[in-house]
Order: structure tokens, then C-alpha cells, then sequence
């Protein structure tokens, strides 16, 4: 039952971030990086205070020295993934750079076995491999064009911009994940938040006023308070979500679950941005889809 809820809590996380990562590119575009990551964790850190305070305060009394520091790795570490990858969704296609994300996956199962022991059955395992392969497939585009043949070529992908910024973001994410996980497990899943929240937000903070960047962010807000407020509420929302799964559930399990919220967001970039998929990019979609129902089935199973 307990890990039916995680799972059920992971598919929640998928649906806010496909949303989220849609209108994060939306507000990235138009107002900058650093803005929309402040404006972002400053909303988390306002909204979770009241209810997780008194606890992240305990942190500081010397008996919980450990989740301290598991407290402040993941907030740094999320703070560098999400710099590279608000930058990638700024410069690339949300259809070419969300699929990259998979390789969190593979960096958050790794650390959980060797650190936490957590182990995957073989079906897990497989069914993860597939997903991963889907999201490739769904990342990689073909060239050429009227009668020519149409061929996918790798090194085209690798030059798509955004592309890179996107590796360097998606790696650390997964630092991050396993991180958020196992802080979620030692302190509490708010608490993680809250803290990792704080400190994106001081330090995106801090490099907007000595930048004389404050009165544009103002400015910015004024101007689209709706994309900034339902951006902000789908994205804390999702990673309230996914630490209380990940107390509940597999880190790997939830973070291969979380990941399809690729779904949501190009079927968003799809309908919204007119951006078009290829036959192969098709099979990725769909395969995925197929992936995440029977990795759910199996795993609350």
C-alpha cells in the first residue's frame, strides 16, 4: 500500500513538471534564467515556512548533523542543475532537451544502490532500459529533406542548442534526485524543500541585486503574473510530490516515473509551440507511455 502511494505521488510529480518545464521555457525565454529560478524557489520557500520551520531549524542543534549536510548538498547541487537546465530550455527545443533528462535516471538509480543499497528487480531494470531507449528515440532527429533520404545523424543532435547545457544540468539533477530522496528519508520531505528552496533562492537572489537585475524582475511580474504564479505552483508542486515519493518508493523507481513528465511537456510543445515529431519520435512517445504503466503495475505490484 505504502508503495502504491509513492508511485501514485510519482505519476502527480510527472503531470506537474510536464507542465511546469513548459511554462519554466515560457518564462526562462522571456525573462531570463536567474529570474525565473528566484521566482521559483523564493514562492516555495514563502508558501512550505509555515509548515516545516520549526524542523528545518532542528537541523541546526548539533544531533542532526548528517541531515544538515545532505540538506545543503542537495540544495547546491540543484541550484547548479537547475542554472544548466534552465539554460538549455531557453536556447533549445523543449522537445530535443527534455528527452536528455533521462540520464538523471541512470545517475540517481547508481548512487541509490551503491549508497543506500537499493536494488531493482530484473523487470524494473528492463523496463527502465526501454524507457531510456524511448526518450533517445525521442531526442534524436533525422535530416534531409524532399527527395533525399532521411537519416538521424547523432552529431547533428549534439550541436542542437541547449544541447550541452542540458548534459551538464540533467547530471547534476540526478545528483540532486538521490540527494532529495535520501534528505527526504533523514529529515522530511517538506523540510528538503523548504531548505533546498532557501538557498537556490539566496544565492539567485543575491546575483540579481548586485546585478541591478531586482527592478526588471519586478517588472516581469507585473507584466505576466499568471505564467509566473502557475509556473511557480506546478513546479514546487511537483517537488513536493516527488520527496514524498521518494520516502515511500524506490528512488530509481520514481525518478524513471518522474521522468516522463517529457510527456506532458511535448505533447504541450506540440499543441502550443507547433513544434513537429518524426515517425521514430513517435514510437519513443508511445513507447514510454507503454513503459510507465507497467513499471507502475509492477512496481506497486
Amino acid at each position: 500500500m505504502i508503495i502504491s502511494v509513492g508511485i501514485a505521488l510519482a505519476l502527480v510529480t510527472m503531470l506537474c513538471w510536464g507542465f511546469g518545464d513548459f511554462l519554466i521555457q515560457k518564462t526562462a525565454r522571456k525573462d531570463g534564467s536567474w529570474e525565473t529560478l528566484f521566482v521559483i524557489t523564493l514562492f516555495g520557500a514563502v508558501i512550505l515556512a509555515p509548515f516545516c520551520w520549526g524542523n528545518f531549524l532542528t537541523l541546526f542543534d548539533g544531533a542532526h548533523n548528517a541531515g544538515l549536510w545532505i540538506v545543503f548538498a542537495c540544495g547546491f547541487a540543484l541550484f547548479i542543475a537547475a542554472m544548466f537546465d534552465f539554460q538549455g530550455m531557453k536556447l533549445g527545443k523543449l522537445a530535443i532537451i527534455e528527452p536528455l533528462w533521462s540520464i538523471e535516471i541512470i545517475i540517481a538509480a547508481f548512487l541509490s544502490y551503491f549508497i543506500l543499497r537499493e536494488n531493482l528487480s530484473f523487470y524494473q531494470i528492463l523496463l527502465i532500459v526501454i524507457l531510456i531507449v524511448c526518450f533517445i528515440l525521442l531526442s534524436i532527429k533525422e535530416t534531409g529533406n524532399g527527395k533525399e533520404t532521411k537519416s538521424i545523424k547523432l552529431r547533428h543532435f549534439f550541436v542542437e542548442k541547449g544541447v550541452w547545457f542540458a548534459v551538464i544540468g540533467t547530471t547534476m539533477m540526478g545528483v540532486s534526485d538521490f540527494f532529495m530522496g535520501w534528505g527526504a528519508r533523514v529529515t522530511d520531505p517538506l523540510v528538503i524543500n523548504f531548505a533546498a528552496n532557501i538557498i537556490m533562492a539566496v544565492i539567485s537572489g543575491g546575483y540579481l541585486l548586485t546585478n541591478g537585475r531586482v527592478g526588471k524582475l519586478i517588472k516581469d511580474i507585473k507584466t505576466a503574473p499568471l505564467l509566473i504564479f502557475s509556473m511557480s505552483i506546478f513546479d514546487n508542486g511537483g517537488w513536493i510530490a516527488y520527496a514524498f515519493a521518494m520516502s515511500l518508493a524506490s528512488i530509481g523507481v520514481v525518478t524513471a516515473l518522474t521522468e516522463s513528465s517529457i510527456i506532458v511537456a511535448v505533447t504541450l510543445a506540440l499543441i502550443l509551440n507547433k513544434e513537429k515529431l518524426q515517425r521514430h519520435q513517435w514510437v519513443g512517445l508511445v513507447g514510454s507511455i507503454v513503459c510507465i504503466v507497467m513499471l507502475s503495475l509492477v512496481t506497486s505490484g
